[in-house]
């Protein structure tokens, strides 16, 4: 069966941050949402908000909203994309920015590829690319770790380790933590890391307090920011 007599699967970026749609919303964004009827969200609420904010004349109590979430498991990601096998198209959003990037919608995207449905990813914002982009750090040999651990000595352990995996790479290490335990994970950064390590600091990117800020572990001990609840990407370099 060719992608013609299938549907499409539209990966379709969201805000990283509230008021920045004039940032990053696309006349073929418009146009993509603006005729599909079923999406897979990682978060409902987001979806439905965003989706609204466009002001494309869409009846949201009439679009079908489904969740692929961490909770998904692979077995249920056929049931939830079996239109795209009737030739229906469908728009896949992640809670914020880049769907596929950091965010389990990836494993639609593998569903997608397995039955050889055509993929389109549109433009937009992924936090992880801004920091990089904006860190002065190699932007050829990078690492993305996601989340590290939650535990104090493993936290830990997890940070030496790529401290070191940059220095014998010559690779930036890119990872983040939740909100709310942002300045846990910092504390950890600079209290673990050689003095003359290189740390990124970038918040609330695309947002009102967005900071995205270079400097040595040495000199970020003396003017430390804060990142409690605000969602922020971290990356260090040798």
């Amino acid at each position: 069966m060719k992608h013609s007599q299938k549907g499409k699967l539209y990966l379709i970026p969201t805000p990283l941050a509230d008021n920045t749609l004039d940032k990053m919303v696309t006349m073929e964004m418009n146009e993509v949402i603006g005729k599909l009827d079923y999406f897979l969200v990682e978060n409902l609420r987001t979806a439905r908000r965003f989706v609204s904010s466009l002001k494309l004349g869409r009846v949201i109590e009439e679009l079908r909203f489904e969740i692929v979430d961490k909770a998904t498991k692979p077995q249920m990601v056929a049931a939830l994309c079996a239109p795209l096998l009737r030739g229906k198209d469908i728009g896949l959003m992640s809670e914020a920015g880049c769907p596929g990037i950091a965010d389990p919608g990836s494993l639609a995207v593998a569903f997608a590829h397995q039955h050889e449905v055509a993929v389109v990813p549109l433009v937009g914002p992924s936090a992880i690319f801004i920091a990089l982009m904006a860190s002065g750090f190699n932007g050829q040999a990078f690492a993305f770790h996601g989340y590290l651990p939650i535990e104090k000595p493993k936290r830990v352990q997890a940070i030496k380790a790529l401290e070191r995996e940059s220095s014998s790479k010559k690779q930036t290490q890119i990872f983040m933590e939740t909100p709310f335990r942002n300045e846990h994970l910092l504390l950890d950064i600079l209290t673990n890391c050689q003095p003359q390590t290189l740390l990124c600091i970038a918040r609330d990117i695309n947002g009102e307090s967005e900071m995205i800020c270079t400097k040595s572990v040495k000199d970020w001990k003396t003017s430390i920011p804060k990142l409690h609840k605000i969602p922020t990407v971290f990356l260090i370099a040798t």
